[in-house]
């Protein structure tokens, strides 16, 4: 048990309780460190329910029992079946504790299954510094500046933290491409011109926030290339080069179609106006620095250009009629304001003229559209009525000759379905071999597709099989790395030779107790077997004895006498045998009441009910102190 016992302190030192090194078996376990072993274990395998759990036990007695039984039913929730109180933990047993202890060991989550969640590499020891370094920073308390110690100022000092502030890079890529003269060109560029990552920012401060920025960016791309090209790339069945060029050409074609929209006038904006124009317009207006909608080069009605040079009259009337002279800084002001008002009233009347000019026109336009679609209905209804009447025409002209008449429509109608019967026997000629060409071709054509359909799901299956390979492949690496350091920064001093020859010790002593249980099987079984055939062959020969003496008795008297010593000898024989039978059945319940008493030795019950004994009367004293305060009260 010894080895046992140590493997359960190592785990439980291994998941956060700190056991002592004097103790070295389950039996030295105090019921306050058993408690926080529990609870520990518990809130490894199952953190919502071992949140609720006290980690020490109440000075009360009665609030001790109460853990107790939280903690036991918290262990039956969890899957231990053994039984279970809150004994186990206020009055503690060596092998129950131990049996519990070893159930909530083996319910830990494996390691394995913990790294094979998460990632694997340099960068897990890199994450775990960084935690181990940001959780010593939080255990310590913040103070104020004035109060900061030395100690203070390279943890909770301000001059370390800045804004996120990113700023557009220019990095270098390895391109491929057959434009070779390009590419050298750019290299060239990139090696003699293209300026450091640290040299294009002019904060410094700012180069860990522009460099994540850039990094999130390209794989968010690369992302959306996977996923656009997966979806609907090896649907166009074509190569990603000619997939990017035509969705360039398509790109640019809605480009071009946005401008010629835009460019043309609309309704609306025949007066100059550039209030209604479309988003590109006002886009434009906001790339030259919101300039006015006169600047942007718009096509003008006639009506346009006359408003708009009656306009530049008058305003130039009004600029040459400012007086040059030197006069008074009232009659100026008190001319400026004057005009002022007349050109205000002036424009507003311009505005009102036009609005009333575009809706008549809108109206004009409404009742424009409606004439029209009016004289069409007009036009298709004397086009039926032409019709209708030519036809009435011809059979008029047809009613005088009604007997020739009626000889030419019959002959005309058998000419015509001679004709027709001809035209359907040529068409039956081509048609057969054109529909069982077209069938071929059909059958072709879905053959073609089922067959380009299994290919795609091919290809697709062969990209996720890539994917996880690569992503396993990567994975080993990033653990056969880790694996590497963790093992350079493992001590040098540890002997694994020492483990493996106690481990092969362990074994080799196991395999002798097996042999020896084994031999001693089939000892008692050899035994049995010869007992067995023993009592046998004294039945069988008994009886014969029996038989030949019974017969002789009836004859004899000396023999009859011999008969029943015979008989008297069997009897004292068969409780003989009973009595050593009796004896062993004894013997192995003397063994069994002599391991009965020594596991009660080992149970401390005497101990355990000594404590009982002082928790009762500690339990009597609170509920006497209970019953005063409620008497006081």
């Amino acid at each position: 048990m010894e080895e046992v016992d140590r493997i359960l302190i190592h785990a439980l030192n291994q998941i956060g309780t700190e056991v002592s090194e004097e103790i070295g078996s389950v039996s030295q376990f105090s019921s306050e460190l058993i408690v926080k072993a529990v609870v520990r274990c518990v809130q490894v395998i199952d953190p919502g329910l071992g949140s609720a759990l006290p980690s020490s036990l109440p000075p009360g007695m009665s609030a001790r029992f109460r853990v107790g039984m939280s903690l036991a039913q918290a262990c039956q929730d969890i899957g231990y079946k053994g039984e279970i109180g809150y004994q186990t933990f206020l009055y503690s047993n060596e092998p129950e504790i131990r049996s519990l202890l070893m159930f909530l060991v083996e319910k830990l989550p494996r390691e394995s299954a913990e790294t094979s969640d998460q990632p694997t590499g340099k960068s897990v020891v890199l994450q775990r510094a960084i935690a181990a370094a940001i959780k010593a920073q939080l255990s310590v308390p913040w103070l104020p500046v004035n109060c900061r110690l030395p100690l203070h100022t390279e943890t909770q000092s301000a001059g370390a933290l800045y804004s996120f502030h990113a700023l557009p890079l220019s990095l270098s890529h390895s391109s491929k491409g057959p434009n070779k003269k390009h590419l050298k060109e750019v290299k060239d560029y990139q090696r003699d011109f293209l300026l450091p990552v640290t040299a294009q920012l002019s904060h410094h401060a700012s180069l860990a926030a522009s460099i994540l920025e850039q990094h999130s960016t390209v794989l968010s791309a690369a992302q959306e290339w996977d996923s656009e090209w997966n979806n609907q790339g090896l649907l166009s069945r074509l190569t990603p080069q000619e997939y990017r060029s035509r969705k360039l050409t398509r790109l640019r074609k809605r480009i071009k179609e946005q401008l010629r929209s835009t460019a043309l006038p609309s309704p609306e904006s025949a007066f100059g106006s550039c209030h209604s124009s479309t988003d590109l317009c006002e886009l434009l207006q906001s790339f030259s620095n919101s300039a006015p909608s006169d600047h942007i080069l718009t096509k003008g009605t006639h009506f346009t250009h006359t408003q708009k040079f009656t306009f530049e009259q008058e305003s130039a009337t009004v600029t040459s009629s400012v007086p040059t002279g030197h006069q008074s800084d009232g009659d100026t002001q008190h001319r400026q304001q004057e005009e002022l008002a007349s050109l205000q009233q002036q424009l507003q009347q311009l505005c009102g003229d036009v609005d009333q000019l575009t809706a008549d026109m809108k109206h004009m336009s409404v009742t424009n559209t409606q004439v029209l679609n009016e004289l069409k209905q007009k036009e298709l209804t004397n086009n039926e009525e032409e019709d209708k009447i030519q036809m009435k025409k011809k059979t008029l002209d047809c009613l005088p000759d009604t007997d020739n008449s009626l000889v030419k429509l019959q002959a005309l109608v058998e000419a015509s379905a001679k004709r027709l019967v001809n035209l359907a026997s040529q068409w039956e000629k081509h048609r057969a071999p054109l529909m069982d060409e077209h069938r071929r071709l059909k059958e072709i054509c879905s053959n073609q597709d089922l067959e380009s359909s299994r290919k795609l799901s091919e290809i697709k299956s062969m990209h996720e099989k890539i994917r996880v390979s690569t992503e396993e492949a990567r994975k080993k690496e990033d653990m056969y790395k880790q694996l590497v350091t963790e093992l350079e920064n493992l001590s040098q001093d540890v002997s694994r030779s020492a483990y493996t020859q106690r481990i092969l010790e362990i074994v080799s002593n196991i395999k002798k107790q097996k042999e020896e249980i084994t031999k001693i099987l089939s000892d008692t079984k050899d035994l049995q077997k010869e007992i067995n055939s023993l009592t046998g062959k004294l039945d069988r020969t008994f009886a014969v004895t029996d038989e030949l003496v019974f017969k002789d008795a009836k004859k004899d008297e000396a023999v009859r006498k011999a008969y029943k010593y015979l008989a008297a000898l069997h009897d004292n024989c068969n409780q003989l045998i009973q009595t050593i039978e009796e004896t062993g059945t004894i013997l192995r319940e003397i063994r069994d009441l002599e391991e009965q008493i020594e596991t009660e030795n080992g149970n401390k019950t005497i101990a355990n009910l000594e404590r009982i004994l002082e928790d009762y009367k500690a339990i009597r004293q609170e509920n006497a102190a209970l019953a005063a305060k409620v008497r006081e009260g």
